[in-house]
């Protein structure tokens, strides 16, 4: 019969415990940062994917709603397409307060946007019309974007605001934030007048 002694028996000292617990709690930091980081991301990647579209659907009405220019040969749109005031519901006010842009201005139509779905329109209400449409695009994707519509006018002598040939920029920007405190590359583009970081998806087109 064999005696084991109490002095040849081993086990798990406190030393090792606190080192599995420091390798652990080392793991499951790096584990919570990719996933802050991967939160992020997504986020980026929906409101970027997102904006491709609502400026390609934008780009899209131009081009169904331009007609001939009376002074030049070529296609050209409305000239109330190039007014702010369409566009992030500068137009509108909400008489509700606490409520959304999109709950006040999206549900139903507003009596003052002309409804070109049912009735027949000019092009002035085609662009009033439109800019109310993708503003609500824009607010349902996320709040806090911003739709602009700009044109470098390659003839400001004649009475168009855009002329024929000239080049359209449409912009939607929505405002981001630094990841672990590293300052982002932005685009020069979506932070014109802007105090804080902008993203941006800018499309340009002729008509």
């Amino acid at each position: 019969m064999i005696e084991c002694s109490k002095s040849n028996q081993t086990g798990v000292g406190m030393v090792e415990v606190l080192v599995t617990v420091f390798v652990l709690a080392i793991g499951l930091l790096g584990i919570a940062s990719l996933q802050f980081i991967g939160t992020f991301a997504n986020s980026d990647a929906l409101n970027r994917s997102q904006a491709v579209l609502i400026t390609q659907q934008l780009a899209e009405r131009l081009r169904a709603n331009s007609n001939m220019s009376t002074v030049s040969n070529g296609l050209v749109v409305d000239d109330t397409y190039f007014e702010e005031e369409i566009y992030n519901f500068n137009n509108l006010s909400c008489l509700l307060e606490d409520t959304s842009e999109f709950d006040c201005f999206c549900l139903s139509i507003p009596d003052a946007i002309p409804n070109c779905n049912e009735d027949q329109c000019n092009g002035a209400e085609f662009a009033q019309f439109d800019g109310y449409e993708m503003s609500c695009a824009s607010e349902s994707s996320n709040p806090n974007m911003a739709l602009e519509l700009s044109c470098e006018d390659n003839d400001v002598l004649d009475d168009e605001a855009c002329s024929a040939g000239s080049r359209h920029s449409i912009i939607l920007k929505w405002p981001v934030q630094n990841w672990l405190n590293k300052e982002r590359n932005t685009n020069a583009d979506c932070n014109d007048g802007e105090s804080s970081n902008f993203d941006c998806v800018v499309l340009d087109l002729t008509l």
